[in-house]
């Protein structure tokens, strides 16, 4: 966990000095390459001690600005949330606790959906919550059918 040492200096630089360094060119591509990993344990492989996992989202969501990808990483996010809050793959049975750690999960996933994308998650949890995924159903990657039926490419 990061003391605040993340934001002195320019952070950015420090950011992609890192990524380069590992052998990525950019931002997305190691976060690509570890697409079930959190924000958290990015940056913990950054810099463990100056490297927060918001910056990390604030980089993967200029780059997909950048190269009209929001979508996918809108996608991305959920792979990342679902892997964090249901190792286990989506329930099988919703009572309190797993009800709970769904809501968390997605709850989380729309905290960090960019304004432009937030009216497609909604339509994404509610068609999530009418016809919930098989029991077990846990996307390895941003590119897994489910999630391109629920949140489609549509940038150009």
């Amino acid at each position: 966990m990061t003391d605040g040492r993340s934001w002195e200096g320019n952070w950015k630089v420090r950011l992609y000095e890192r990524v380069r360094a590992r052998g990525y060119d950019s931002l997305t591509a190691f976060a690509d390459a570890r697409p079930t990993a959190s924000l958290v344990a990015l940056a913990e492989e950054l810099g463990p001690d100056d490297i927060a996992g918001v910056q990390i989202f604030n980089g993967l969501l200029a780059e997909a600005e950048r190269g009209r990808r929001v979508t996918r990483l809108v996608r991305g996010q959920l792979v990342r949330e679902l892997w964090a809050g249901l190792p286990n793959g989506w329930p099988a049975l919703m009572d309190d606790a797993t009800r709970f750690k769904v809501a968390k999960a997605i709850g989380l996933w729309s905290s960090l959906t960019p304004t432009t994308h937030e009216a497609r998650v909604e339509q994404a949890r509610a068609m999530l919550r009418a016809t919930p995924p098989a029991p077990g159903w846990l996307p390895l990657g941003p590119d897994d059918e489910l999630l391109r039926t629920l949140l489609p490419d549509e940038e150009s």
